[in-house]
């Protein structure tokens, strides 16, 4: 890996079936950065982060994502990466018959963790990270949008990710919500982790000015400016 990279794409194609969605992508996601990633819907930003966590094959170019080459990236390594990585999604996908503790366990387990003492202490560590403690035993439904995502941030957090990438995190929440999420995401970001947030709110991404990566037209622009 060069430098503090985390995530390196050079000169790479991305293709949804055989229809090419981003020709020669050139990207750089260093450690402890904050970079919103925008872009109309169907301009390719899902496909550039299904490329980052493996979902994707690059079919043409280079790219690194957490110290893996995505180029040679077999199936047995993906979930490896994905330890590596933590994802938040717009809909939560939380297990709606499991509380908050036993959703976390849940991941814990299908990542390799099996010391229950040291599962037990890591699930405290996240949820306090994200101001969620005293909801350990509480089931989805009794919680607000704005908590769940919270849980989910949480999840992401569990293997001590390298980055977080973020698919409309924000996109089921209030404004008022949707800027306390973006916060945390921000103070997570100050303590090393790098986020990556997809999204169509250009009022969130002025009120936390940031770099900006921008899909159009096939194409990947780095540091753009909006008006």
């Amino acid at each position: 890996m060069i430098g503090n990279s985390i995530i390196k794409l050079n000169n790479v194609d991305v293709f949804q079936q055989k229809h090419l969605v981003l020709s020669n992508v050139n990207l750089h996601v260093d450690k402890g950065d904050f970079v919103w990633l925008i872009g109309q819907t169907g301009s390719g930003k899902s496909s550039l982060l299904k490329i980052i966590y493996g979902d994707l094959h690059i079919a043409s170019g280079t790219g690194v994502a957490c110290g893996y080459e995505l180029s040679k990236l077999a199936g047995k390594d993906v979930p490896f990466l994905r330890r590596k990585l933590g994802i938040v999604f717009q809909d939560f996908q939380l297990l709606t018959d499991r509380s908050v503790e036993q959703n976390l366990q849940f991941v814990m387990r299908a990542t390799g963790w099996t010391e229950k003492q040291q599962i037990a202490d890591r699930i405290l560590d996240v949820l306090e990270k994200v101001g969620l403690r005293s909801k350990l035993k509480k089931m989805p439904h009794e919680l607000s949008g704005g908590e769940q995502q919270r849980v989910v941030i949480a999840r992401a957090l569990l293997n001590n990710p390298e980055i977080i990438l973020a698919d409309e995190p924000t996109g089921n929440l209030d404004p008022e919500t949707s800027e306390e999420i973006v916060l945390l995401l921000k103070q997570i970001s100050q303590g090393g982790t790098a986020v990556l947030i997809a999204t169509h709110d250009y009022h969130i991404i002025r009120t936390f000015p940031s770099r900006i990566i921008k899909c159009e037209n096939g194409k990947v622009l780095e540091d753009v400016q909006i008006a």
